[in-house]
């Protein structure tokens, strides 16, 4: 079973009357489910499409997104995301830069050339042979991982069936994933994650609930209840919209055994609240669309873990590295690396890209960190948003921690401002009801001088992503030009 989608047939014949994908009152069995991987796999190579081929997915957050990933893996293509609500233009900049020949896309999509998931095509497919031969190599390229924005030249790694499967198998040994779980998939597929743990639950045997967003919190507590939900990822965003929700009595979700955060890291405070309110079973996980997961910060951490972003996933090795790649002493900041089955190998036909991230197997995911004596890990930021301010190396992630200690911030973050004397100086932007003045002083008490910032910027709310990562790019745009 090289071929990640092989396992769907082990699955069949295994447990062919379990629910694969429940969407509404539609039920995909193990067994249904193969068959029709199978199908559409050897329709798209009616088509025309070959082993190695880039293929988008440019289709809704439905099951039949789902068969359409399993499908092209089944076949050896190359799975390229393609989200369906981004513009033309942004769509072809991304099918264009990755040199995908052929994009599935949904009816009515004005993408000129695609191949659309229609009645048509769902006939199509099943006047095919499904027990026709299909590739089995674990190292055939599988899925493409899009870690740039849609203008410019996008860039991504490319993930061998071999990778994937290590990814899943750590989601299992270290999340705590089984078999036996109803996954509630209510992250868009695009995402990494959304896709990752989606595809994963139904691979080993498991159920997959279709609950795409958008909802709202109510709603998601609901479908969370009436499908008997178990395990979950949900991005910090719709986190703090559930935490926004009234008391009441008794968990959100007194059914989920397993919830699970990725993407932009909570405050400690916030993840407290997330136990106490949501699911005591609470895991932020830490990693990146290249390297896949890195560590995890679960219950069973104790106060020392405090601030950090846990210890090490099974089977990945961590490292702190300085400028020329050797290792640095115990709690001292460096550049995070890591490796481990589950990394990719390099970036897809981008060997610049390669020599920046990639360095004798390790992968750099471009962040800045320390390792205590138990291998918690603490993130002090991004390696290229260090503030250099008269050339000290002053790291945002230690001034935002104060700040967020303040119990009048609800949200913080710190970039660099140029400064003709000082090289840089330090900005800071808060949300919540403190005084700037207070929380200068706050400061001031608590950093070092150099450390304090120049000006603290206070706005109604942050600019983040859609996974809820600040994008400090925005930030930049709103400081003053001449202070």
């Amino acid at each position: 079973m090289a071929n990640i989608a092989s396992m769907l047939d082990h699955q069949a014949r295994r447990k062919p009357d379990h629910p694969a994908i429940v969407e509404g009152d539609t039920v995909l069995t193990h067994a249904v489910l193969a068959r029709r991987v199978r199908l559409w796999a050897a329709h798209l190579t009616a088509l025309g499409l070959r082993k190695g081929d880039v293929i988008g997915v440019a289709l809704r957050d439905s099951a039949d997104h789902i068969v359409a990933n399993l499908a092209i893996a089944r076949m050896g293509g190359i799975i390229l995301p393609v989200d369906h609500r981004w513009s033309v233009s942004e769509k072809a900049n991304v099918i264009g830069g990755f040199g995908a020949g052929h994009v599935l896309a949904e009816p009515g999509d004005p993408l000129a050339g695609a191949v659309v998931l229609d009645d048509a095509f769902r006939a199509a497919a099943e006047a095919e042979n499904p027990d026709r031969d299909f590739p089995e190599d674990e190292t055939l390229p599988m899925a493409l991982s899009l870690s740039s924005g849609t203008t410019g030249t996008p860039k991504g790694p490319a993930l061998t069936h071999r990778q994937m499967r290590a990814r899943w198998v750590t989601q299992f040994v270290s999340l705590g994933f089984t078999e036996h779980d109803r996954y509630l998939s209510a992250t868009p597929l695009y995402f990494g994650g959304g896709r990752s743990f989606t595809m994963s639950a139904a691979w080993a045997g498991g159920t997959v609930i279709m609950f795409p967003p958008p909802y709202g919190p109510r709603d998601l507590i609901e479908a969370a209840r009436e499908s008997r939900a178990t395990t979950t990822l949900l991005v910090p965003t719709i986190l703090r919209r559930l935490l926004a929700e009234g008391q009441g009595d008794g968990l959100l979700f007194p059914g989920l055994r397993l919830l699970l955060c990725t993407g932009a890291i909570l405050h400690e405070d916030e993840r407290r609240e997330v136990m106490r309110r949501l699911c005591p079973a609470f895991i932020n996980y830490y990693g990146s669309t290249e390297g896949g997961g890195v560590s995890i910060l679960s219950p069973e951490h104790g106060p020392e873990a405090a601030g950090s972003v846990g210890q090490a996933v099974f089977n990945t090795r961590v490292q702190i590295v300085d400028d020329a790649h050797r290792a640095v002493k115990t709690g001292e900041i460096g550049r995070i690396r890591y490796r481990g089955p589950g990394v990719a190998s390099g970036f897809f036909n981008d060997p610049e890209a390669d020599r920046e991230a990639y360095r004798d197997g390790w992968f750099y995911p471009g962040d800045l960190g320390r390792l205590d004596a138990k291998g918690y890990l603490f993130l002090a930021g991004r390696s290229k948003e260090v503030i250099i301010r008269g050339g000290a190396n002053i790291y945002p992630a230690e001034i935002e921690a104060v700040l967020l200690s303040h119990p009048g911030v609800s949200d913080a973050a710190v970039i660099g401002w140029p400064s003709p004397e000082m090289g840089e100086e330090i900005a800071a932007f808060v949300t919540g009801d403190a005084p700037v003045a207070d929380l200068m002083a706050y400061c001031r008490e608590r950093l070092a001088s150099y450390k304090c910032p120049k000006r603290i910027f206070p706005l109604e709310s942050l600019p983040k992503s859609d996974l809820g990562k600040v994008q400090k790019l925005y930030l930049k745009a709103l400081l003053p030009a001449d202070d």
